[in-house]
């Protein structure tokens, strides 16, 4: 347990209308369900009062945005610092004129995806093939299925760990394979999308189509991260990771799916190290195979256990 800050940070935060909790459990933020404590967990209520919060935070106090948690591992020991957890007040979405929509940051990229269907938006139907937010979306520059937030993204609005309201556009985001290059203090609170003119059956068809094909390819029904590894350039990191003799490896209630050796899966009481500690395993083995080092696609953070 970490020692408790919410009496103090409330006092120095008077006019906070979001929730603060102390030593929180993560688990339930990520969906492998794993990992230790957040020493504060801050809900805001929305943009105004996340800026107010970090206006008045002292600066050495370490912050980590979770939307879904569907990319995400937090370490045994947890968080020492302030988890903010972008809820139900960053999650509103919007249709607007000129084939755009615009939605929070705490979204559900699923959800915009059939919005922008119903709408007849074609473009965005990417997003039902990743199982986070916009928030992360605009993060990792998240793609599937042909498509990456680059190729749809206008602008995007976020706060400073001082504060204040920023915004980026397209260009200005610096997107790379599955990286964004603004500073990794600026949170990320709204996007506004462009896609084009369609049909909204045959949009709905294409995503059917994405939902079926994660559904036969991928364990979405498991306590599990998403892709664990990038790509390497050329090549597919599941093909390496299966060359290596890893699909099903085990460390515990940990194992690489045996459906697509790409994904980490917890089967009930596999701790953070175990899932860290399997990843790692098999980053080794794919080296000594193929030469090939292995980058982490899955973010983690926090303390390791003592």
């Amino acid at each position: 347990m970490f020692p408790d800050l919410t009496s103090e940070l409330k006092a120095e935060m008077p006019d906070l209308r979001g929730k603060l909790e102390a030593n929180a459990p993560t688990a339930p933020l990520s969906w492998f369900r794993t990992g230790g404590p957040a020493q504060v967990l801050f809900t805001p209520a929305d943009v105004d009062d996340l800026a107010y919060f970090l206006v008045h935070l002292d600066r050495t106090i370490p912050v980590l945005v979770v939307g879904l948690g569907s990319n995400l591992l937090i370490r045994d020991g947890g968080w020492e610092g302030v988890v903010i957890r972008l809820a139900k007040g960053f999650a509103e979405m919007s249709v607007e004129p000129g084939h755009r929509v615009r939605a929070g940051a705490g979204a559900p990229d699923v959800k915009v995806a059939r919005a922008a269907a119903e709408a007849g938006i074609a473009g965005l139907s990417f997003l039902r093939g990743i199982p986070g937010t916009i928030g992360g979306a605009l993060r990792m520059n998240g793609g599937a299925y042909g498509g990456e937030t680059k190729d749809v993204l206008l602008e995007a609005k976020g706060v400073t760990r001082g504060g204040e309201k920023v915004s980026f556009t397209n260009a200005g985001m610096g997107f790379t394979y599955r990286h964004s290059s603004v500073p990794d203090d600026v949170i990320f609170t709204e996007a506004l999308f462009e896609g084009r003119s369609g049909d909204p059956a045959e949009i709905l068809a294409e995503m059917n189509a994405i939902t079926e094909a994660r559904s036969s390819t991928q364990p979405v029904n498991t306590r599990t991260g998403g892709s664990t590894f990038k790509n390497p350039p050329g090549r597919k990191a599941w093909e390496l990771v299966d060359a290596a003799g890893c699909r099903g490896l085990r460390r515990g209630d940990a194992q690489v799916s045996e459906m697509h050796c790409n994904f980490l899966i917890n089967h009930g009481a596999a701790s953070a190290a175990d899932i860290e500690g399997l990843g790692e395993e098999v980053r080794r083995k794919v080296l000594e195979t193929s030469g090939v080092e292995l980058e982490w696609e899955i973010k983690r953070v926090g303390l390791a256990r003592v």
